[in-house]
C-alpha cells in the first residue's frame, strides 16, 4: 500500500517533477509500482523508497526514471524507460522516482540537479508538513 502524497521540485531548476507523487515505502508498494495502473498523468508519478534499480516488467507505458541519493541530488536518469526493461543499479540511490515519460526533457532535469520534496495533505484535514534529511 502507497502512502503519503508528495510534490517534488527539482530545486536547482526551479521546476516541478510532480505535484501528486505518491510514496512507496513498503515492499508491496515498491514492488507493484506502477503494474496495474493507469498510465500516470502529467504531475503524477510514485517515489519508491529505499530503492537503487527498477524494472518495467509487466507494464504498458514508458516511464522517467530518476535515482536520488539519501540528500535529494541526482545520480541517474532513464528517460522514456519502455516496458520490459531494467535498469542499472545506481550506487548511492536511495529513492527513484518514476514520472511520465517526458517529465526529465520538460522540466529541463540533469544529473547534479538537487530534489526536494514536500509531503501534501491526503484530505483537508491533514496537517502539512516538510520532509526533512
Amino acid at each position: 500500500m502507497m502512502s503519503a502524497t508528495m510534490r517534488i521540485t527539482n530545486r536547482t531548476r526551479g521546476t516541478v517533477l510532480g505535484t501528486q507523487v505518491r510514496l512507496a515505502d513498503t515492499w508491496w508498494g515498491r514492488f507493484r509500482g506502477f503494474l496495474a495502473r493507469p498510465r500516470p498523468e502529467p504531475g503524477q508519478g510514485i517515489l519508491l523508497s529505499p530503492c537503487g534499480a527498477v524494472h518495467t516488467f509487466g507494464m504498458r507505458f514508458a516511464l522517467d526514471v530518476i535515482f536520488l541519493d539519501s540528500g535529494g541530488d541526482i545520480l541517474a536518469m532513464e528517460e522514456n524507460m519502455v516496458p520490459w526493461r531494467t535498469s542499472s543499479r545506481i550506487p548511492g540511490a536511495r529513492y527513484v522516482l518514476e514520472v511520465p515519460a517526458g517529465t526529465i526533457q520538460a522540466t529541463g532535469t540533469a544529473v547534479g540537479d538537487t530534489c526536494v520534496w514536500t509531503r501534501v495533505a491526503r484530505d483537508d484535514d491533514a496537517p502539512r508538513f516538510q520532509e526533512t534529511s
